[in-house]
């Protein structure tokens, strides 16, 4: 089982229609997970496994409010099994890709303990950064009713951070974190240069609406 064309559509085929409910997870969030997963791999990773786990890791994908998201990502991965098997892979290969994929999850907090489940967590998060980010952030935030921003306190600077209510609470929350938070080199240096183009965004959003950043949401 090689990483052909052949195969990522063959995978396509198996997603697409478990795909199109949500904006931010769609197929073509899957393609873009695949495309940074290319851009960060090295020689050493198993192309196939990583190229199953981009197309397959949102097999599960539960709302971002829903109380059981948290497992979404171990369900995706044993329903990826039998998937990978009638696909043809071996069972070190099926195991490698279910690890992956239960790994790259933010909430399942499961440690990525192979090349590719590092990388599969890279690429997935570097599609919450850069202006595929900026649009992802606003198309949740707008499916789950939550406002732009606090306009007595865009930035939190005299209350606590509720990004369950303010859209750009997110960003200080997690998504500015995320640089830091990377386990590959290269993801790391795609993702502060994703990271700097959304603090510029930020700049532009906060003199719009006659705010200024504090220095607590500076990045570096």
């Amino acid at each position: 089982m090689d990483g052909s064309a052949d195969l990522r559509a063959r995978l396509r085929a198996v997603v697409a229609q478990r795909m199109e409910t949500d904006p931010a997870h769609d197929l073509a969030h899957l393609d873009r997970v695949w495309t940074n997963a290319q851009a960060i791999a090295d020689a050493q990773a198993d192309m196939p496994v990583l190229l199953a786990a981009c197309y397959l890791h949102d097999l599960v994908n539960l709302p971002k409010n829903d109380p059981n998201r948290l497992f979404a990502s171990r369900q995706s991965a044993a329903e990826s099994g039998p998937i990978l098997a009638n696909l043809g892979f071996s069972d070190d290969q099926v195991q490698a890709a279910q690890h992956a994929i239960a790994a790259h999850s933010f909430s399942a907090n499961i440690p990525p303990e192979t090349l590719e489940a590092r990388i599969l967590r890279d690429a997935d998060r570097l599609d919450a950064l850069g202006a595929i980010g900026i649009a992802r952030t606003f198309s949740v935030s707008g499916a789950l009713g939550r406002v732009l921003y606090d306009p007595a306190d865009p930035f939190a600077e005299a209350r606590p951070l509720d990004d369950l209510r303010y859209s750009i609470d997110h960003w200080k929350v997690k998504l500015l974190t995320l640089p830091d938070d990377m386990l590959t080199d290269a993801g790391k240096q795609i993702a502060q240069a994703r990271a700097g183009r959304m603090f510029q965004f930020l700049e532009d959003f906060a003199a719009e609406i006659g705010a200024s950043i504090p220095n607590s949401w500076t990045i570096t």
